[in-house]
């Protein structure tokens, strides 16, 4: 049976997977583990020189300059421990993936559109870790200076396992979980690894069930089944996408999670099967861990947006103002196309109205009336 065709994110991700990033995976699970056993004291430094080599070899040398080039810039600025400083600087590099001029050049690095995508991609995701880097460094006092040194920089944004799309772990969390040294046992290793497996596996095998029999995107791309459809099927066809969604990044984040586990780390929180969610605002407050829209890039910006420019804590003019950049960020940084702008802004308002709601319904008189 033929798949449908139309989820590109699913397509690109399989298709590189099976030409390189399994096989690459695999060679930084061989040298994780070698460097547990042998030489754990310089387990970062051994990953962090094969993530660049790795890098080298997908994206060429020019994407490897450009990636380190970003880090660098982001480093130097990082030096003035200003938060704002930071952010502008993220923002410039960020929107240098937008300049036409910029986009042709990179273009002509590659034989297909494939490998200029995925060092787009990569590089996107990069920002977000040049930025975490950089923010942790300016919040951190003289004496923790010295753990956020360049090279330990370089062994965060060059750590294969999230390199090219995710997920997310702050710069924090990483350092002292790499600087950990436990016990290491090579059995108890490969019983994770292998339950590890067998579980995507099965996550893979129902991805691809449904997407090889529901065509749930080819649908949503022809307009007269969609024009005929009961609302009733309209919500099923909605829930069925999103169901999907869901399925697809427990194979995309499930890979990475695995391999962190298998390097001693403890991974971020796969995501929430959307079916649980029965509040528009729980899903959203609960990004660090829980959320499934956009699951990558809102662990970022509720720790380095949402909390620093007040979120909850603040008035309420702060907290929608809070919520609003949360969701203006988002949007910027999947590409700030229109569409992107009114899907923040309605996801903005979805947050609005149901908090303005349980205010009203937490009055008194309103409470003994229900």
């Amino acid at each position: 049976i033929p798949q449908d065709p139309m989820d590109f994110e699913w397509s690109y991700w399989i298709e590189w997977g099976r030409e390189r990033i399994l096989w690459l995976l695999a060679g930084h699970l061989l040298v994780s583990q070698v460097s547990r056993l042998l030489v754990e004291k310089y387990k970062p430094w051994c990953l962090m020189v094969y993530g660049m080599a790795a890098c080298w070899l997908l994206l060429g040398i020019k994407g490897f300059a450009v990636i380190l080039l970003h880090a660098t810039i982001s480093f130097a600025v990082a030096q003035f421990q200003l938060s704002f400083l930071t952010w502008l600087c993220s923002l410039i590099l960020l929107s240098t993936l937008r300049i036409p001029a910029v986009e042709e050049a990179k273009r002509k690095w590659y034989d297909t559109e494939n490998e200029y995508y995925l060092l787009l991609f990569t590089v996107s995701v990069r920002c977000l870790f040049c930025t975490s880097f950089s923010l942790e460094y300016c919040w951190h006092g003289p004496a923790q200076k010295s753990s956020h040194s360049f090279l330990w920089m370089l062994a965060y944004v060059f750590y294969y396992p999230m390199f090219h799309n995710g997920p997310l772990m702050n710069f924090d969390e990483f350092s002292k979980q790499m600087r950990r040294q436990e016990a290491f046992s090579l059995k108890t290793n490969l019983s994770i690894l292998i339950v590890g497996i067998i579980r995507i596996f099965f996550w893979w095998c129902l991805a691809e069930l449904m997407i090889h029999l529901m065509y749930i995107h080819a649908l949503y791309s022809s307009v007269p089944p969609l024009e005929a459809a009961s609302y009733w099927a309209l919500g099923g066809l909605a829930l069925a996408q999103v169901l999907f969604f869901y399925v697809k990044y427990l194979v995309l984040y499930g890979v990475p999670a695995l391999l962190l586990q298998m390097d001693g780390l403890k991974p971020p929180a796969l995501p929430c099967c959307v079916s649980l969610m029965h509040s528009f605002t729980k899903m959203w407050r609960l990004i660090s861990v829980k959320s499934l829209i956009a699951f990558l890039i809102c662990r970022f910006t509720y720790r380095y947006i949402y909390v620093p420019m007040g979120g909850s804590q603040s008035s309420l003019l702060g907290t929608l103002f809070s919520t609003a950049l949360t969701f203006a960020f988002v949007s910027y940084w999947h590409g700030g196309q229109s569409y992107l702008w009114y899907w923040g802004a309605l996801n903005w308002l979805g947050v609005i109205v149901e908090n303005g709601v349980k205010r009203i319904l937490s009055i008194s008189p309103i409470q003994d009336l229900i």
